[in-house]
């Protein structure tokens, strides 16, 4: 069994694993020893800090796998993008050359560069290792973060974004970036990309175009691959849209994913999920399975596992091996959640 906990100081060498697996495009899982420890200090700080407003707080939760004890994923919610430094993303527009006199009415898409969604929370460092990625464990990493902000929206801004991972090779190399790249920037793209995941971030103001992008002067690989996701983000770009979750003209600046959003209150696991009363035993045959969370911040807890559940009195009977994943007892409240929405 898979269970989501915050991140502790002992999970150092996993969490630098991962960011080295994770590969080029990652942005929040940079290979850098005094970021990583920072981000995880970071984590432990806002888990244990007593607010009730968003901040410059950084949830970081890993996937332990319970059997041999090995972090095997992480996922993390920024609560509020942008405070200490700027948070860049293009938004796709339009302008208009027209000319009455000579019949003439041409639409043109443009890329600006914004700040618009500073101080919205955002979903990121989403990465299980492929040896775990089966079953329910991908949504599990992915949707447990909803049940955390249904818990505690005091906490989170009411729009929530999750940047996708755009398209590149496996040698990382961005179509978008490369014209960038041969027109302003003259650094490659694993370059920035390490340069942004690490903060070092003044080059993006100080050598990014300051006035919009008209889209059909980039090259025909760039422009094809605007607001296009990654082969391997495929699935989670449906498990967001599955939530409500939808694009809204912004791509990313280096690869040009998309950014797609959602109101808090409107995304559907935060809408649907409830809390029940739980008792200890043998769910009956023909139980749900569903997605459990302790309800608590700083000893989080989630899991998927069957539940047996009487919705008309808030109680519910789960496993022994879900409580103890939980690190429950009978009589306590957990929060739940369906692991599944049709689109």
């Amino acid at each position: 069994m898979l269970v989501i906990r915050p991140i502790k100081e002992t999970d150092y060498p996993a969490l630098l694993q991962m960011a080295v697996g994770s590969g080029i495009g990652f942005t929040s899982l940079p290979v850098d020893e005094p970021l990583l420890r920072e981000k995880l200090a970071h984590s432990i700080r806002s888990f244990a800090s007593d607010i009730d407003h968003p901040g410059d707080l950084h949830y970081l939760m890993v996937a332990e796998d319970t059997e041999t004890g090995e972090v095997v994923g992480t996922s993390a919610i920024d609560a509020a993008v942008g405070m200490a430094s700027p948070f860049y993303t293009y938004h796709l527009g339009k302008v208009v050359h027209a000319s009455r006199s000579l019949n003439v009415y041409n639409v043109v898409e443009t890329l600006t560069l914004t700040n618009d969604y500073t101080g919205v929370t955002e979903l990121c460092t989403l990465f299980l290792q492929e040896s775990h990625r089966q079953g329910q464990n991908g949504r599990l990493l992915s949707k447990c973060r909803f049940l955390l902000m249904a818990e505690h929206p005091q906490r989170f801004n009411d729009s929530v974004i999750a940047e996708m991972r755009g398209v590149s090779d496996e040698q990382g190399r961005s179509p978008f970036w490369q014209w960038l790249q041969d027109n302003f920037f003259s650094v490659d793209f694993p370059t920035a990309d390490y340069l942004t995941g690490v903060g070092k971030k003044e080059f993006i103001a100080e050598l990014m175009p300051k006035y919009p992008i008209y889209v059909n002067l980039l090259s025909k690989e760039a422009q094809a691959v605007i607001g296009e996701v990654h082969e391997k983000t495929r699935p989670a770009l449906r498990l967001l849209e599955a939530e409500g979750f939808c694009k809204h003209g912004y791509v990313d600046i280096f690869d040009a994913g998309p950014t797609v959003e959602c109101p808090l209150k409107l995304i559907e696991s935060v809408k649907h999920s409830f809390k029940v009363t739980i008792s200890i035993g043998t769910p009956k045959d023909g139980s749900s399975e569903m997605l459990l969370t302790n309800a608590r911040l700083q000893e989080f807890r989630a899991c998927v596992s069957h539940i047996e559940l009487d919705s008309s009195s808030q109680q519910a009977v789960i496993s022994e091996q879900a409580a103890k994943a939980l690190e429950v007892s009978a009589g306590d409240s957990i929060r739940i959640g369906a692991l599944r929405f049709e689109q």
